[in-house]
C-alpha cells in the first residue's frame, strides 16, 4: 500500500476524506503559459566601431579623430550592411549618390555609381579574370571550367612539335600536353612570343629584360631590350629547378604584354597546367613579375630627394632580387604596357620582410600603362608599388595572403576600379585590402600622394586590423567606394612629425609635400561583419 507520505495528498489522519483520482490515473494542473520574451533590440555598431586605433611609438590616431577626418567628406556612410551581392553592390550601397572623380584629375572617368561596377550586368571584369572560391567573376552559378582559375589551362590535345617554339626561345620539353618552350636568362634586343596553340613560354629562375642603364640611361654595360607578349599567350616558371623563377624588366628596358577580354595572357606556375597542381588555397610557387623604372622615389640607399623627384643619385634595391635596381629623375619614363593580364599563385618570401609579390612596380614612370590586371593567390601582397608615377586602372586582386594593394614609398599617381578580395584560407595576420604609406620615414620626399576612384574592398581577413591601412608619409583621398570587412574598415597609423603633429592628419604643409589629412567622399563603410 502506497503510503501517505509518498502520494503528499494530506495529513496522513485525514488522507480518507481526500477525494481520489481513481485508478492509474494522475492529474496534473495545467501549466501556467509560457512568457512572451522581450526581444533583445538589435546593436547598432558606434561610430567610431569602423576604425581601429594603433599607437606606434607612442602615437596613436584615436578612434574619434579617425571619425572627424572621414566625416569631414561628403556623402559617406557609416555603419552600412549588406552592401555587396558577390562584389555587385546592393542596398544603401547601390543607391549612395557619387562623387565626380572627374574634378581629381583628368585621369579619372566620372561615373553614375560607386565601387568598382555599377551593378550585377557590369561586364567591366569579366572573362579577362579568372574566377574562385574567393571570388567569382562568372555571371550566376557555378563557375565555368574555362574561367576557373584551377582548371582553365587544362589540355587534353598533344602538345605541339618541338618546331612550335619561337625564334629567341629553346624547346624545353613537354608537360600536360603544353610543349614548353624556355626564355633566355637575358633577354637582348626584341624578342616576340607569339600565341601558338599548345606552347607555354616558360621562365627557368631569374629571367632579365634587358640588363640595367642604370639612373640616367647610360650605365656601363647596360643594355635596354624589349619583351613582346601576344593575346593569350602562357607563360609558366619552372616547376622542376631549386632557383627562384621570377622575370625582372630592368630599367631603360620594356615589357609589351597586351592581352584583350576574350584572350587574356596569363603568368603562372608550370604546376597549374595541370588541375591537380593547384587548388584555391595554392600560393607562391614562383616568384612574380618585376618591372623597374627611372621615375623618383623616396626611398633612396643613401642621401635624399627632393619633392620634385629631381635627384640623380637616388635608387634602391626591389626587394627579393638582391640587385635589381629602381628609381630616378624621369617622372614620364616608360617601362611598358600591361594590359589584360593575369598572374596567378605567386610570391615568395626570401627572407622575413624581403618578399616577391604577384606584380612589383619600382619607381615605373607615368608612361608604363597598367590596366585590366588580374593578381590571384599571391602569397605576399597582390601588387605592391614602390614610388614612381604609374597611374592604373581596372585591377582585380583575389586571395592575397598579404597586401592586396601595398603603395610606398613615395608613390604619387592615380587609380580607379579596383576589386580586393582578400584570402580566406590562411591569410596573414597583418594583410589589408589596401596598406598606404612610406614605410615609417614620415617625411621623406617625394611623399606618398594617390587618389583613388571606384573601388570594391573585401575583407575577410578576420585577424587583420582593418580593410585599409594609411600610415604616416602618406596622402590620399578615396572617393565612390564600398569597403566590406569582418572586423574596422579603417586604420590611420601617425609618427609625431618635427612640428610636434600627427603626421597623417595635420594640417597641409606645403614644405613637407602635405595637402592635408586623408579625404573620403561618396565611401560606404560596411565593418565587423555587418
Amino acid at each position: 500500500m502506497t503510503s501517505c507520505a509518498a502520494l503528499a495528498l494530506g495529513a496522513c489522519d485525514g488522507a480518507s476524506s481526500v477525494a481520489s483520482p481513481g485508478a492509474g490515473t494522475i492529474v496534473f494542473p495545467a501549466p501556467a503559459p509560457a512568457a512572451t520574451p522581450t526581444p533583445t533590440p538589435a546593436t547598432t555598431p558606434t561610430p567610431t566601431a569602423n576604425f581601429a586605433a594603433t599607437a606606434v611609438s607612442g602615437v596613436t590616431v584615436t578612434q574619434d579623430e579617425q571619425l572627424a577626418v572621414f566625416n569631414a567628406g561628403a556623402g559617406n556612410t557609416l555603419n552600412g550592411s549588406a552592401p555587396l551581392n558577390g562584389f555587385a553592390p546592393q542596398g544603401g550601397a547601390a543607391t549612395l549618390a557619387p562623387f565626380n572623380a572627374a574634378t581629381l584629375s583628368s585621369f579619372f572617368v566620372s561615373t553614375g555609381f560607386v565601387g568598382a561596377v555599377a551593378n550585377a550586368s557590369d561586364t567591366s571584369f569579366r572573362d579577362w579574370t579568372c574566377s574562385s572560391s574567393t571570388l567569382n567573376f562568372t555571371p550566376t552559378g557555378a563557375i565555368p571550367a574555362a574561367n576557373n582559375c584551377v582548371t582553365s589551362l587544362t589540355r587534353t590535345a598533344a602538345a605541339p612539335a618541338a618546331t612550335a617554339c619561337a625564334a629567341g626561345t629553346v624547346d624545353a620539353g613537354t608537360n600536360n600536353n603544353y610543349r614548353l618552350c624556355r626564355l633566355p636568362a637575358i633577354v637582348a634586343g626584341t624578342l616576340n612570343l607569339p600565341r601558338v596553340d599548345g606552347v607555354a613560354y616558360q621562365i627557368n629562375g631569374r629571367v632579365d629584360v634587358g640588363v640595367d642603364l642604370g639612373i640616367g640611361g647610360a650605365a656601363a654595360g647596360g643594355a635596354s631590350a624589349t619583351l613582346n607578349i601576344d593575346p593569350g599567350v602562357i607563360v609558366v616558371a619552372n616547376a622542376n629547378d631549386a632557383a627562384n623563377d621570377f622575370l625582372v624588366v630592368n630599367r631603360g628596358s620594356r615589357m609589351n604584354a597586351i592581352g584583350t577580354v576574350a584572350l587574356p595572357i596569363i603568368f603562372t606556375s608550370q604546376q597549374n597546367l595541370n588541375p591537380a597542381g593547384t587548388s584555391d588555397a595554392t600560393q607562391g610557387q614562383w616568384g612574380g613579375v618585376i618591372m623597374a623604372g627611372r621615375a623618383p622615389i623616396a626611398n633612396c640607399i643613401s642621401g635624399v630627394n627632393d619633392a620634385a623627384g629631381s635627384s640623380t643619385t637616388c635608387e634602391q634595391v626591389v626587394e627579393g632580387t638582391g640587385n635589381a635596381l629602381y628609381g630616378g629623375a624621369a617622372p614620364a619614363d616608360s617601362s611598358g604596357t600591361v594590359q589584360y593580364v593575369q598572374i596567378r599563385y605567386s610570391g615568395i618570401e626570401i627572407t622575413p620582410g624581403n618578399e616577391l609579390q604577384g606584380l612589383t612596380l619600382g619607381g615605373t614612370g607615368s608612361g608604363t600603362t597598367i590596366d585590366h590586371v588580374q593578381v590571384h593567390n599571391s602569397s605576399d601582397d597582390g601588387i605592391e608599388v614602390f614610388g614612381g608615377t604609374t597611374n592604373m586602372r581596372y585591377l582585380a586582386i583575389t586571395g592575397a595572403d598579404d597586401d592586396g594593394l601595398d603603395l610606398d614609398a613615395g608613390y604619387r599617381g592615380f587609380v580607379q576600379f579596383l576589386i580586393t578580395a582578400q584570402k580566406t584560407i590562411g591569410a596573414t595576420s597583418d594583410s589589408f585590402s589596401m596598406e598606404i604609406d612610406s614605410n615609417g620615414n614620415e617625411d621623406l620626399l617625394p611623399r606618398t600622394f594617390g587618389r583613388l576612384a571606384n573601388f570594391t574592398l573585401i575583407q575577410t581577413t578576420a585577424s587583420a586590423p582593418a580593410a585599409i591601412r594609411l600610415r604616416g608619409g602618406a596622402d590620399f583621398t578615396f572617393v565612390n567606394g564600398i569597403v566590406r570587412a569582418v572586423g574596422p574598415c579603417i586604420n590611420l597609423v601617425a609618427g609625431i612629425d618635427a612640428g610636434g603633429g600627427k603626421s597623417t592628419i595635420r594640417p597641409s604643409n606645403a614644405g613637407l609635400q602635405d595637402v592635408g589629412p586623408p579625404l573620403f567622399n561618396s565611401v560606404y563603410l560596411a565593418c565587423n561583419g555587418a
